[in-house]
C-alpha cells in the first residue's frame, strides 16, 4: 500500500525509526554476546538463556522491520511489544536502575516504546485496523 507522507512526516518517521533499530541494534551485541549484565537480568527474570537468545532475535527482526519504509508499521508494532515486556519487567522485577547505570536501560526501553509508537501513529494509514481506528476517534 502506498501512502503519502509530507516532508515533515517523513523526516520524522525516519528520524524515529533510525533511532529505535539503532538502539536496538546496540543492545543485541550484549545479548548475543551473554554480557554480565544481559545474563543477569535474564537469571533473575528466570528467563536465562533461551529469553535473553529469543528476545534478541525479536529485536533484531523489529530492527530490520523498522529499516524498510512498508514494514515500519510491523516493526513499530513487535518493538512496542518487546519493550512492554521490558517496561514491565523492570517496573516489577527488576527495579529502574540495573547494576548501577542509572537507569540507562529502562530509558532506552522508553525511548523505544515510544519513538515506535509515534513511527505507528505517522504510518497509520499503512495498517488498516489502525488507521481505521483513528478516524473513528
Amino acid at each position: 500500500m502506498t501512502i503519502h507522507l509530507s516532508r515533515t512526516q517523513n523526516a520524522a518517521s525516519w528520524g524515529l525509526q533510525l533511532l529505535a533499530a539503532a538502539i536496538l541494534l546496540q543492545t543485541l551485541f550484549f545479548k548475543f554476546t551473554a554480557a554480565e549484565e544481559s545474563v543477569y537480568i535474564f537469571t533473575t527474570l528466570g528467563m536465562e538463556p533461551w529469553g535473553r537468545i529469543g528476545s534478541g532475535i525479536a529485536e533484531l527482526i523489529a530492527a530490520g522491520l523498522l529499516l524498510v519504509p512498508a514494514a515500519a508499521p510491523a516493526g513499530a508494532i513487535l518493538a512496542m511489544g518487546i519493550m512492554a515486556g521490558a517496561i514491565a519487567s523492570h517496573l516489577t522485577v527488576l527495579g529502574i536502575e540495573v547494576k548501577g547505570d542509572g537507569g540507562l536501560l529502562f530509558a532506552l526501553a522508553l525511548t523505544v516504546f515510544v519513538s515506535s509508537a509515534v513511527v505507528l501513529l505517522i504510518r497509520r494509514e499503512q495498517v488498516p485496523l489502525v488507521g481505521r481506528f483513528f478516524q473513528m476517534a
